[in-house]
């Protein structure tokens, strides 16, 4: 698919596929640096930058966070191939977030919830998006996301607390409605899905005995984007409380 093809239908959709976005050498360089990663520092990591299915166990790793304390992915953000692709599909210039790393363990027995990422993030404009790279091959056993086709058009919907690490608020309006729109993304290791910051999107349970489903992530706002403080600190305080009643460690 060609750029214009690409941007008019993330613009349609809110959400777009590129197959194979990244070869087989980098998505080989990115594998060996995020096993590297798990297994020399996310032990040392605070709680919340890295979450587990079940605390203290690596293998039920399920969500890290605030990677750029290690160099290679304090500067991974920057690659061309990133940035040009978030450029082109956002409309301006963009700053790439620190990556984060997303897992469903098998026989994860939580959904992700229905949610918008920029209700986390509290941008104005809007114009921010998440690159979603598959590490595994992604199919509804494993709990492959679920985009609601178009949603990103209508704003930022009510949103209400979850007991989900990693996904602290919830679409509190989803509908059978929304269910009828959704569309389930299937992709292959180096597959990448782009998805606006205001479309809704979800995953059930990895219902698999023995398949992981592990993403690689980033974030690109354009540089118009502001934040609002206000709301951003609402949102960091759900946060925090979630993290208490979890009896996480909570960093001031």
């Amino acid at each position: 698919m060609n750029p214009q093809n690409l941007k008019a239908a993330f613009d349609r959709d809110g959400f777009v596929i590129v197959h194979q976005f990244l070869p087989g050498d980098e998505l080989l360089e990115l594998k060996t640096n995020l096993d590297r990663y798990i297994l020399d520092v996310v032990p040392t990591l605070p709680d919340s930058s890295a979450f587990y299915q079940e605390a203290g166990r690596l293998e039920t790793l399920k969500q890290m966070q605030h990677m750029g304390v290690d160099p290679f992915f304090e500067a991974y953000p920057k690659r061309s191939r990133w940035t040009e692709l978030a450029a082109s599909l956002v409309g301006e210039e963009v700053e790439g977030q620190e990556p984060e790393w997303f897992n469903k363990p098998p026989r994860t027995e939580h959904v992700t919830p229905p949610h918008q990422d920029n209700f986390y993030f509290c941008l104005k404009p809007p114009n921010v998006l998440t690159l979603w790279l598959a590490l595994d091959p992604v199919d509804e056993e494993n709990g492959c996301l679920r985009y609601v086709r178009g949603s990103h058009l209508g704003g930022i919907r009510p949103h209400s607390p979850t007991e989900v690490l990693g996904f602290s608020q919830s679409v509190s309006n989803y509908s059978p409605d929304d269910e009828a729109l959704e569309q389930p993304i299937f992709l292959k290791p180096g597959d990448l899905v782009v998805h606006h910051g205001e479309t809704v999107h979800r995953a059930d349970p990895n219902r698999s005995v023995t398949r992981h489903r592990r993403a690689f992530a980033m974030v690109y706002r354009g540089t118009s984007c502001c934040r609002d403080e206000a709301a951003f600190q609402r949102y960091q305080e759900a946060v925090k409380r979630q993290h208490e009643l979890k009896g996480l460690k909570v960093s001031d």
